[in-house]
C-alpha cells in the first residue's frame, strides 16, 4: 500500500468517526420529554386587607434575614443563634440537604465514562471425561489463571434520559434546600414567639406581685376597721378570698413560665435542667413589618419555593420515562493481561482486548413503561396542585394576620381606655371606702375590675406581638429566596 493511499484510507475513516461523533453530539442536543413552564396560580397585585398598611423603609436586619432583630432583644437574638447552630429538627433537615446534594453529584457522574481495574487469580478444575485438551497437560486438572483487566465504559445520553434525571435531582435538591430554610423559619418563629410570651408573663407576674401587696394592705386595713368596729367580719372574708385567689393566679403564672422557658431550651438544642432565663423588666416593642408585594410572597417563602421545585423534578421525571421507549447507547472498551502463571504476566503474548458499542431496545415490557409514563404524568399533575395550593394558603396567612393585627391594634385601643377608666374608678373607691361611704364589697368589684383590665391589656399586646410574628413568617421570613445547591465544603 502506497502512503497516498494509506493517507486516504485514514482520512475516510476519521472523517466516518467525525460524522458518527457530531451525529451523536446533534442527538445528545435534544431530551425528550415536556420543558418546565412554571404552573398558573391565583394573581393578584395587592393584599386586600393592606390598605392603608403602613408601609416601613426596608430594614438591614430583613436583609440579613436576621428578623427576629426588629424586636430590639439582645439575648433574643443571642438564642436564635443558638438555634441556628443546635437546633436538632434543623440538623436533621440539613442533613436530608446533604442526601439531595450527594443525589445532584452521583447524577452528573452518569455523564463520564466509568472506568474499572481489576487484578485476580481463579483457579479451576475439569473433569476427564471433558473435551477439553487444555487440561491433558496437568496431571491433577487443577488450573490457575491469573488476569488483569482494565475496562471502560460510557453511556451516550443521546435521548436526554439523563440530563432529565439530573434536572429532576437538581431540582428535588432545591426544593430540599427550600425545606430547610422553611423548617429553619418555622423554629425561628417557633422561638420568638415563646421568648415574647415569656416576657409578657413577667410582665403579668409584676403586675400580680404589685396586686398581690396592694391586697395585702387593703386585708390589713380592714381587719383594722373590724377590729375597731367599723366593718363586719364579711368585709375581712371578702379580702381574703381576693388576696388567695390573686396569689393562686400568681402560681399559675410560674408554671406557664417554666413550660415556655423549657421550650426554648429545647429549641436551642439545650437541657432544660441546664438552661434558665432571668426575669427583666420590659417587654419588647412591636415592630413595624415591611409588607412585600404578593409577587413576592412567591419567591420569599420557602415552602412555596419547595413546591415550585417539586413540579420541576417531577416534569423532569416525565422525560426519564419517556426517554425509556427509545434505545440506549453505550461504548466499552476493556483490555489486560491472562496468564496461567504470574510470571511474565504483563507480557505481549498475554495480552487481550475487545472494544464495541451496544444498543440496547426492549421490545415488549407487558406495558411496563407506558404505566410508568401515566404515573410521573400524574405525579406531576399532584405536584402542581400541590404548589398552588401552597400558594393559596400563603396568601391567605398573610391576610389572615394582616386583619389579625388591624384588629389587635383597634382593641389596644380600646383596652387602654377601659384600664384608664378602671384606674379612675378604684382611685375613687378606695377613697369612698376610706371614709367610709361604701362597703368594702364595693372596692372588692372595682379591683377586681382593674385587675381584669390590666390583664386584658397585657394579654392583646402578647396577642400582637405573636401576630407580628406570625406575620413575619408568613412573608417568608428573612429568606432572599436563593436556593444554590452547590457543595461549597
Amino acid at each position: 500500500m502506497t502512503d497516498r493511499s494509506l493517507i486516504s484510507l485514514v482520512t475516510a475513516r476519521g472523517s466516518r468517526l467525525l460524522s458518527l461523533s457530531l451525529c451523536v453530539a446533534l442527538l445528545s442536543a435534544c431530551a425528550v420529554g415536556p420543558d418546565y413552564q412554571r404552573p398558573q396560580t391565583a394573581e393578584i397585585t395587592q393584599f386586600k386587607e393592606a390598605e392603608g398598611w403602613r408601609q416601613a423603609n426596608p430594614s438591614d436586619s430583613l436583609a440579613r434575614g436576621a428578623w427576629w432583630e426588629l424586636y430590639g432583644d439582645q439575648q433574643l437574638n443571642r438564642l436564635v443563634e443558638n438555634l441556628n447552630s443546635a437546633n436538632q429538627t434543623v440538623a436533621q433537615s440539613e442533613a436530608q440537604y446533604r442526601q439531595a446534594q450527594a443525589l445532584v453529584r452521583s447524577a452528573r457522574g452518569a455523564f463520564y465514562p466509568s472506568v474499572d481495574l481489576s487484578v485476580g487469580k481463579t483457579r479451576s478444575s475439569q473433569g476427564t471425561g471433558s473435551s477439553s485438551s487444555s487440561l491433558s497437560s496437568s496431571s491433577s486438572g487443577i488450573r490457575d489463571t491469573y488476569n488483569a483487566q482494565l475496562g471502560v465504559s460510557w453511556e451516550a445520553d443521546v435521548w436526554g434520559k439523563l440530563r432529565r434525571g439530573l434536572e429532576a435531582d437538581e431540582a428535588s435538591a432545591q426544593a430540599s434546600f427550600a425545606d430547610l430554610a422553611a423548617m429553619r423559619l418555622s423554629q425561628q418563629s417557633e422561638l420568638v414567639q415563646n421568648y415574647l410570651q415569656l416576657r409578657v408573663i413577667d410582665q403579668q407576674k409584676r403586675l400580680l406581685e404589685a396586686t398581690v401587696a396592694a391586697y395585702e394592705r387593703s386585708l390589713k386595713m380592714t381587719q383594722n376597721q373590724y377590729r375597731a368596729g367599723v366593718s363586719g367580719r364579711d368585709a375581712v372574708a371578702q379580702a381574703q378570698t381576693q388576696l388567695k385567689s390573686t396569689q393562686a393566679d400568681l402560681v399559675d403564672l410560674i408554671w406557664q413560665r417554666a413550660q415556655f422557658e423549657n421550650a426554648i431550651a429545647v429549641l436551642t438544642g439545650q437541657a432544660p435542667a441546664n438552661f434558665s432565663i432571668a426575669e427583666t423588666q420590659t417587654i419588647p416593642n412591636l415592630p413595624q413589618v415591611p409588607l412585600s408585594l404578593p409577587s413576592q410572597l412567591l419567591e420569599r417563602r420557602p415552602d412555596i419555593a419547595s413546591a415550585e421545585r417539586s413540579v420541576i423534578a417531577a416534569n423532569a421525571n416525565i422525560g426519564v420515562a419517556k426517554a425509556a421507549y427509545y434505545p440506549d447507547l453505550s461504548l466499552s472498551l476493556s483490555g489486560g493481561y491472562s496468564s496461567s502463571t504470574s510470571k511474565n504476566l504483563i507480557s505481549l503474548p498475554n495480552r487481550f482486548w475487545s472494544v464495541g458499542p451496544q444498543l440496547s431496545l426492549p421490545l415488549f415490557d407487558g406495558g411496563i413503561r407506558s404505566a410508568e409514563v401515566d404515573r410521573t404524568e400524574a405525579a406531576y399533575d399532584e405536584t402542581v396542585a400541590r404548589y398552588r395550593q401552597t400558594v393559596l394558603d400563603g396568601f391567605r396567612e398573610v391576610e389572615n394576620y394582616l386583619i389579625q393585627l388591624k384588629v389587635y391594634e383597634d382593641e389596644a385601643a380600646v383596652r387602654q381606655e377601659a384600664l384608664d377608666a378602671a384606674r379612675d374608678s378604684l382611685r375613687l373607691t378606695e377613697n369612698q371606702y376610706k371614709a367610709g361611704l361604701i362597703a368594702y364589697i364595693d372596692v372588692v368589684v372595682v379591683q377586681a375590675t382593674a385587675l381584669s383590665n390590666e390583664r386584658s391589656v397585657l394579654n392583646v399586646l402578647q396577642s400582637r406581638l405573636i401576630a407580628s410574628v406570625q406575620l413575619i413568617a408568613a412573608l417568608g421570613g428573612g429568606w432572599d429566596g436563593q436556593l444554590d445547591v452547590s457543595d461549597n465544603r
